[in-house]
């Protein structure tokens, strides 16, 4: 059960959109709350560590789409005039310079 512990705030410290320095840690103590009230050994606690596993492999899952999405889909999230000045750089060409009046 520790290491679904550690493998969900390895996750969330990686997706966090904060520096490491200025990280709220509310996420990390309720997840740890989370893990303490259900450290007893009946069916309820089986369940959640088994939902908290599922939980780690999503949230692994997310991190490693979103990496191989922006590796292989470069132009996502770009603006729309960004975008076709990308597309046309790629076959070669180059946008005109907009008039400026």
């Amino acid at each position: 059960h520790r290491s679904t512990y550690r493998a969900i705030v390895r996750e969330m410290n990686q997706a966090s959109i904060y520096a490491r320095a200025v990280r709220p840690k509310s996420v990390s103590a309720y997840i740890r709350t989370l893990f303490e009230e259900r450290r007893e050994g009946n069916d309820d606690a089986q369940r959640f560590h088994h939902d908290t596993r599922n939980a780690a492999t999503f949230l692994r899952s997310q991190r490693i789409y979103r990496i191989l999405l922006e590796r292989y889909n470069p132009l996502l999230g770009l603006s729309k005039e960004e975008h076709m000045k990308r597309t046309a750089n790629r076959v070669g060409l180059n946008m005109p310079l907009p008039v400026t009046p």
